[in-house]
């Protein structure tokens, strides 16, 4: 989800919720607690120079059951961002708090909620690494012997 997009679905919204990957909603006292630009450059495995950028939310929750962030404030913080840090309409990553790390989360919405969804990591230089291009699965059911096959029962080779 990008910045644009979540503002736009917050000016809709009367409360805010954000739920994580394994259905648990994050508690509704969160705050907001940062708001920035990450960029992110590297060489991949391959050679490759990269550069990626980010908006970057930070949830944290704290034992302030008193004040929750309305839709508004939290559109008010995006904007004085977007005007001081010169914010990219870029897509949003958030941070939050588990256990015993910071998770780092892609954010989408279902109408109602805003997910956070699980990131993944990747090689960006299969081709220089040697990795091979995945094999195309046969769904059960489709997969049918070569008629010339070798090994067929009559041909003595099994």
């Amino acid at each position: 989800m990008k910045l644009s997009e979540i503002k736009n679905e917050l000016q809709k919204l009367n409360t805010i919720a954000f739920q994580l990957p394994n259905g648990e909603l994050v508690p509704s006292h969160f705050h907001v607690t940062e708001v920035g630009k990450v960029t992110k450059h590297f060489i991949d495995c391959g050679g490759t120079v990269r550069q990626e950028e980010v908006v970057n939310f930070q949830l944290w929750e704290a034992n302030d059951y008193d004040h929750r962030l309305h839709p508004e404030k939290l559109v008010h913080i995006i904007e004085l961002s977007e005007k001081v840090l010169g914010l990219p309409d870029a897509e949003i990553e958030v941070e939050y708090q588990m256990k015993d790390t910071i998770g780092k989360f892609s954010l989408a919405f279902d109408g109602t909620l805003f997910l956070l969804t699980s990131k993944q990591t990747d090689c960006l230089a299969k081709d220089h690494c040697g990795i091979p291009p995945e094999k195309l699965k046969a769904k059960i059911g489709e997969w049918k012997p070569k008629a010339t096959s070798c090994c067929a029962s009559d041909s003595g080779c099994c």
